[in-house]
């Protein structure tokens, strides 16, 4: 059972990068899935979830709008399409799984604690 992000890459401020997210192991029809992402000196924070059960996806605050989740059901791969990219976005960001039973009936879309399956991370950095 295995994630593994990439995508992540130096951009400049209002540019654009997608992060991939492979499964190995299982498969994302079962799972919720989130993206999460830990700045320098931060605590980690969820920034987007999409839920198989109930189809829906969720965003923080700070990235609606901006950033897009979503699934490659053949590729068993997750995405997280960003868009006008701004210095605080600079993270490593990770991606999980989580059960999604779970997650949907405590609702706990965007806590890092919901979920169970970890990847290693990418390291995203936006220069201004």
């Amino acid at each position: 059972v295995q994630l593994v992000e990439s995508g992540g890459a130096l951009v400049q401020s209002g540019g654009s990068l997608r992060l991939s997210c492979e499964a190995s192991g299982f498969t994302f029809d079962d799972y919720a899935i989130g993206w999460f992402r830990q700045a320098p000196g931060k605590e980690r924070e969820g920034v987007s979830c999409f839920s198989q059960r109930e189809d829906t996806t969720y965003y923080a605050d700070s990235v609606e709008g901006r950033f897009t989740i979503s699934l490659e059901v053949a590729k068993n791969t997750v995405y997280l399409q960003m868009n006008n990219l701004e210095p605080e976005d600079t993270a490593i960001y990770y991606c999980a799984a989580g059960d999604p039973w779970t997650i949907g009936t405590m609702k706990t879309y965007l806590d890092q604690s919901a979920y169970d399956i970890w990847g290693q991370g990418t390291q995203v950095t936006v220069s201004s």
